[in-house]
């Protein structure tokens, strides 16, 4: 099935490739034993465990994500027990830290992490340009420009904001 080209072809061709990786490697860690626990999990992890407990605010920015998403990702791992909320300095604050479930589960999420890098690797091996490579420069030409300029300087954009 080929996909259309453009804007909603982009981001529907982004979203697909997400989704298989997550849905893969959600397979992948219920075949280990860690069913229930995503994907998304481990960057938070790998963070609280290179500098410790966090506030959300700042592990959003560790893990290059809004607050929401960083929020969303602790409501679950909190309900699933893998961290611990509890309130900063400053009330509005909370802080994120791994729990005694998460330390346990180590050995697993970090032998996953090191097989899915290692596939990540092998699978940017097969393709005709580095996926990181390509990745780290849309990011860096949507810091320079935000996408919604872009879509603003178009001339179909203008007609459609000064008709």
């Amino acid at each position: 099935m080929a996909m259309t080209s453009g804007p909603d072809g982009l981001g529907t061709r982004m979203r697909h490739v997400l989704e298989i990786f997550e849905t893969d490697v959600a397979r992948f860690l219920a075949d280990i034993g860690l069913d229930g626990y995503r994907p998304r999990y481990s960057p938070v992890v790998r963070a609280l465990l290179a500098r410790g407990p966090l506030a959300i605010r700042d592990l959003a920015a560790e893990l290059g994500v809004t607050h929401s998403a960083a929020s969303q990702t602790v409501a679950q791992m909190s309900r699933a027990g893998l961290v611990r909320l509890e309130p900063g300095a400053d009330a509005r604050r909370r802080i994120v830290s791994l729990t005694a479930k998460t330390r346990e589960l180590l050995p697993l999420i970090e032998a996953e992490w090191t097989a899915t890098t290692e596939a990540a690797e092998a699978l940017e091996a097969e393709l005709p340009y580095p996926l990181r490579g390509v990745l780290d420069a849309i990011v860096a030409a949507l810091e320079r420009k935000p996408f919604r300029q872009r879509i603003g300087e178009t001339a179909a954009a203008r007609e459609l904001l000064d008709p």
